[in-house]
């Protein structure tokens, strides 16, 4: 627990580095990344295999008193990042396993491109559930202690509650994807969304744009059922209701928001929408009287989609580049979930009172106190997490010193 296993080398370049010390075939090479290595087949050293593409790292070689490295695409097989090849090295040959990287490595031409190193960075702040589990076994399950005997099964279940509740308002569990608005003015929800935190489309500064979401303005409906002409859904042959198209997304999608925000681009035809209009002061005057100030952005506006999954925009974002921000629930990639350490004394609080309160007969003294602690530890890890710096907040106040002239 704790312990930087890594280098330099293979934290920062993601490469290892062996070199033979016969020549002789089935020579064995353990990698020690914090990353396993992953094979996609057995078959899939070879660059030609389909699976090729899924392997994480590259395997490349240099023959003695030579600098360049040349992909080795002979057969060889990986078992607990062991690399084991078939054929036989020279004496003193250089091997070099380089693990995916963005800019490609460092060796063989800079071709094993990928973000296998770029996931690892940053990942001694992060403990795996799977570790996570099996620390909270050895600590808190046996003779003498709170919980006398519990189904690892049971620990899964509870710590993975744990994950999903903590990932709602504790943990920093806000993702992002950075989308264009297509033409039809809808994307797709992330297949990991649970809920949205903010969308904003981006200028040409890279500066975010708050966008807002429609609330009352409009809506998405569920079903359009088609109707007769005395108003009653028609069913198809099999009794269920037939279905159109929605028109209230389509006037949505043509709805010019001037007309909301208060920057009408034909201000005579919407004159009747506002108090004061005086031709003798000039065009417009009195304009903005009465608007209702969550409608007074030009930024646009969204809507949750339910009904097809998707999120949908009014049409003065179409083709902008947008940034949406979401939470997960943390379990997206099952027990290869990442804790931040900060949170990991509350997870295991979580667990000892999820597993002591779920069974019968236990002493209600036991249970409150174990909930007490659960609570007190959780309040700390959100203190720790809200990332907290004096001169950060020093420098947001310095401008509420600031003279308000009217």
């Amino acid at each position: 627990m704790g312990l930087i296993r890594e280098n330099n080398e293979q934290y920062y370049a993601g490469s290892q580095k062996f070199l033979t010390t016969s020549a002789v075939g089935g020579q064995s090479f353990t990698t020690t990344f914090d990353t396993d290595l992953v094979l996609g087949s057995v078959n899939s050293w070879n660059p030609t295999q389909v699976d090729y593409a899924l392997n994480n790292f590259k395997l490349y070689t240099a023959p003695v008193g030579v600098l360049t490295y040349t992909e080795y695409n002979n057969a060889y097989t990986v078992v607990d990042n062991t690399i084991t090849v078939t054929g036989p090295l020279s004496l003193n040959t250089s091997v070099v396993v380089q693990l995916k990287k963005l800019d490609g490595g460092n060796y063989g031409n800079k071709n094993a491109i990928g973000e296998t190193v770029e996931e690892n960075y940053g990942s001694y702040a992060y403990i795996k559930l799977d570790e996570l589990i099996n620390n909270f076994i050895v600590a808190y399950v046996g003779d003498e202690k709170l919980i006398p005997s519990v189904k690892r099964t049971d620990i899964i279940f509870h710590a993975k509650r744990a994950m999903q509740e903590f990932s709602y308002d504790t943990l920093q569990s806000t993702k992002s994807q950075e989308l264009d608005i297509p033409p039809s003015l809808s994307v797709v929800i992330p297949q990991d969304y649970v809920n949205y935190v903010k969308a904003s489309w981006v200028d040409q500064m890279g500066v975010k744009r708050p966008i807002y979401p429609a609330n009352n303005l409009t809506i998405n409906p569920g079903s359009m059922p088609l109707q007769d002409g005395s108003g009653v859904p028609t069913q198809d042959n099999f009794g269920d209701n037939l279905e159109g198209t929605s028109i209230i997304e389509s006037r949505w999608a043509k709805a010019d928001g001037n007309l909301l925000n208060g920057e009408a681009s034909n201000l005579n035809q919407v004159n009747s929408e506002y108090d004061g209009y005086d031709d003798s002061r000039g065009v417009g005057q009195g304009q903005l009287y009465g608007l209702d100030p969550q409608y007074a952005q030009t930024n646009g506006w969204f809507t949750i989609n339910h009904r097809e999954g998707k999120m949908s925009f009014s049409n003065n974002l179409a083709g902008a580049l947008i940034i949406l921000e979401y939470i997960s629930d943390g379990l997206a990639y099952d027990l290869d979930t990442k804790i931040p350490k900060m949170v990991e004394d509350a997870t295991y609080a979580y667990i000892s009172h999820a597993v002591i309160a779920s069974r019968i007969n236990q002493p209600e003294y036991v249970v409150n106190r174990l909930k007490k602690e659960k609570v007190a530890k959780l309040r700390n890890a959100k203190i720790r997490l809200s990332n907290i710096k004096l001169d950060e907040i020093a420098q947001v106040m310095r401008g509420k010193s600031k003279w308000i002239k009217s």
